[in-house]
C-alpha cells in the first residue's frame, strides 16, 4: 500500500515507517516482485509500484485511498458535528487499518509530514521525544523541548504532550516544530498525560470567559461551519437573527472570529472582548 501511493522512498524511509530492518524491507521488495508487481530499478534509490503491475487496479480500490477520496472521507467523517461515539469509532477503525493513519498525508503539508508520522510513532511506541526548534508563539523564541507526545488536536493542527521541563500538558502546534526526534526513552509520566477542555474556538488555558454575542444570518452559518461544536450554543431570537452564548478559554479564539465578521457580530459581553477588538483595530491601523 506504501509502494503504490504514488510518493517514491528509499529502503530506509520505508524501514522507519514500517518499523524493519532494511534487510527486511529487501526481502519484503522481492516478495512484492515475485507476486507480479512490477518494481522499477530505483532510480535516486527510490522504490514505488508501477501502476501497470498486474493487481494494481484490484490494490488500489481495495486497500488505498487516493488523496481525494480520502480527503472526501476525512470530511464526511468530521462533518458529524459533535464528538460523539460512532464519529471516534469510524476514525479508529481507519487508523486500525492502515496501522498509521495514511489518512494524516492529506491533512499536513508536506514539509510536516515526517514531523506528524514520527510522532505517531512515538505515540504508538510511547517514547519521549525532542521538538526541535520549537518556535514559541508568545516570545518567537526557538527551543528545543523534551516531551511525552499522546494525542493529536483536530487535523493534525497541534499535539497533545506532557512537557518534562514544566511538568505540565500543553499543546504544541506542529507547523512550528522544525523535526522530532524520537528517542528510545519511555513515557516517564503516562498518569499525567491529560487534555485539557478546549472551548469551541480550539483554544486551552486556564480562563473561563462568559460570551454573549448576537450573530447575523451569515455570521451564525460561518460560525457553525468553522467551529461545528458551537453549533448547540446558538438559537434564534428572531427572523435571520441568532444569539451564541457559552464560555471561552480565551479572547484569541473568538476574538479572530469577530474580526473577521465585524460589521455581522455584536458584542454583548465580556467588556474585556471589546477592548480586545479595539486594541487588535487600533494596532492595525497604526
Amino acid at each position: 500500500m506504501l509502494l503504490s501511493s504514488g510518493i517514491k522512498y528509499s529502503i530506509n524511509q520505508i524501514s522507519d515507517r514500517l518499523d524493519l530492518t532494511p534487510r527486511t524491507t529487501q526481502r519484503y521488495l522481492k516478495t512484492i516482485r515475485d507476486a507480479g508487481f512490477i518494481i522499477p530499478r530505483p532510480v535516486n534509490g527510490l522504490y514505488f509500484i508501477d501502476k501497470q503491475s498486474p493487481y494494481f487496479k484490484e490494490l488500489s480500490e481495495l486497500v488505498h485511498f487516493s488523496r481525494e477520496e480520502a480527503q472526501i472521507l476525512y470530511n464526511a467523517i468530521h462533518a458529524i458535528s459533535n464528538e460523539n461515539t460512532i464519529k471516534q469509532n469510524l476514525i479508529q477503525k481507519l487508523f486500525a487499518l492502515y496501522k498509521s493513519p495514511v489518512v494524516a498525508n492529506i491533512l499536513v503539508k508536506q514539509q510536516h509530514s515526517n514531523n506528524i508520522h514520527q510522532l505517531i510513532k512515538a505515540i504508538e511506541q510511547r517514547r519521549k521525544v525532542v521538538l526541535h526548534n520549537y518556535q514559541s508563539a508568545n516570545s518567537s523564541k526557538q527551543s528545543n523541548r523534551l516531551v511525552e507526545p499522546y494525542k493529536f488536536t483536530t487535523n493534525y493542527v497541534s499535539i497533545w504532550a506532557y512537557d518534562l521541563e514544566s511538568g505540565q500538558n500543553k499543546i504544541f502546534k506542529n507547523s512550528r516544530i522544525a523535526s522530532v526526534e524520537m528517542l528510545n526513552e519511555l513515557w516517564e509520566h503516562p498518569d499525567s498525560h491529560q487534555e485539557a477542555e478546549m472551548d469551541h474556538f480550539r483554544m486551552s488555558t486556564e480562563e473561563r470567559i462568559p460570551v454573549r454575542l448576537s450573530l447575523t444570518l451569515r455570521a451564525c452559518e460561518l460560525l457553525k461551519e468553522e467551529f461545528p461544536l458551537a453549533e448547540g450554543h446558538i438559537k434564534e431570537v428572531a427572523p435571520s437573527q441568532y444569539e451564541y452564548q457559552a464560555t471561552v478559554f480565551s479572547l484569541e479564539g473568538v476574538g479572530r472570529f469577530v474580526l473577521g465578521l465585524c460589521d455581522e457580530v455584536t458584542i454583548h459581553e465580556p467588556e474585556a472582548l471589546k477592548l480586545f477588538i479595539q486594541k487588535k483595530m487600533n494596532s492595525f491601523l497604526k
